[in-house]
């Protein structure tokens, strides 16, 4: 999927206030700030649009607001290279450690904390490996790395390729020769790559489990939502571009994105999205107890309130 690089549309900030007022306000509350005709541009992760994830949200949001999203769904790194090129208003990714490095010099603005889910190790049923046997992801890719059994990476700078970088180097080891295969694609091509060559690789549980009846491949070591080893935890962020460093970006627009998607509608389509009856994003951006009164000035009262 791709999207032209465009100049910025013009978004009145009173009328995207208003929707993103809206969108906070629950599911029945009205948008009166329709913004219409604007067209969002997101560049994101492959696992999001593998999943099927990103239509239910950008659709509900569309919904909502009459306003299209262009998505460009790629790895991490490639989406991260295209909003700091200016490509893109708003991005969705998960490999904390580039994302904090987008923020540090400045391209990125407002980052939240947005869902998660997590990483395992999936393989061929026979195991030759010996990974079920493991309790530990480094242990696990040792144990591959050992065995010189045929391992699938993605290769592409990815949210999956760089935690399997980290793994690799918690545990030691620099993979290399003819039993490491890079694939340098998404996550749904690296899982059908590994499925035809009888190999290992470490995938997103969301994409795992969207393509599970499509793969001859097994789980084989769970992440931390099922116990597993907290090294396998993949969260997500969004983030606007910083308007200062491209002016053409949609600043106002990106924000009503992110207000909606951390909005309690918006984490509701995340936490109610499954695939084979199984939950496969987890909500993060809300608190238990959610005070949304922080975000106004001390001592104002909404109309609803005084009524």
């Amino acid at each position: 999927m791709e999207y032209r690089r465009r100049e910025m549309l013009g978004a009145g900030v009173a009328g995207i206030a208003a929707a993103v007022s809206g969108c906070l306000g629950g599911r029945n509350a009205e948008s009166d700030g329709s913004i219409t005709g604007e067209e969002l541009a997101l560049a994101t992760t492959t696992s999001t649009y593998d999943t099927g994830l990103l239509d239910e949200v950008n659709e509900a949001f569309q919904e909502r607001f009459g306003t299209p999203v262009a998505a460009n769904a790629q790895g991490t790194g490639k989406a991260i290279e295209s909003a700091r090129n200016g490509n893109a208003d708003v991005i969705l990714v998960h490999a904390r450690s580039q994302e904090d490095e987008f923020m540090r010099d400045g391209y990125g603005v407002n980052r939240r904390d947005l869902m998660f889910n997590d990483f395992v190790v999936v393989g061929p049923s026979d195991d030759p490996a010996g990974v079920s046997e493991t309790e530990q992801a480094t242990a696990a890719f040792d144990a591959i790395a050992s065995a010189r059994a045929t391992f699938t990476s993605r290769g592409d700078d990815s949210g999956t390729h760089t935690k399997e970088r980290v793994v690799w180097n918690e545990a030691g080891l620099e993979p290399g020769g003819e039993w490491y295969q890079e694939t340098g694609s998404g996550m749904g091509d690296t899982l059908t790559v590994a499925s035809e060559s009888r190999a290992y690789t470490l995938a997103d549980r969301g994409t795992y489990l969207s393509m599970q009846d499509n793969v001859d491949l097994e789980l084989l070591l769970q992440g931390p939502i099922e116990g597993g080893p907290a090294l396998l935890a993949n969260p997500y962020g969004i983030m606007a571009i910083n308007p200062e460093i491209h002016s053409n970006v949609n600043y106002q627009l990106a924000m009503a994105y992110i207000g909606f998607v951390t909005s309690p509608d918006g984490q509701a389509v995340i936490e109610e999205f499954t695939a084979n009856d199984q939950q496969l994003f987890y909500p993060e951006a809300l608190a238990e107890d959610p005070d949304f009164q922080q975000y106004v000035p001390e001592g104002w009262q909404s109309n609803a309130d005084e009524d």
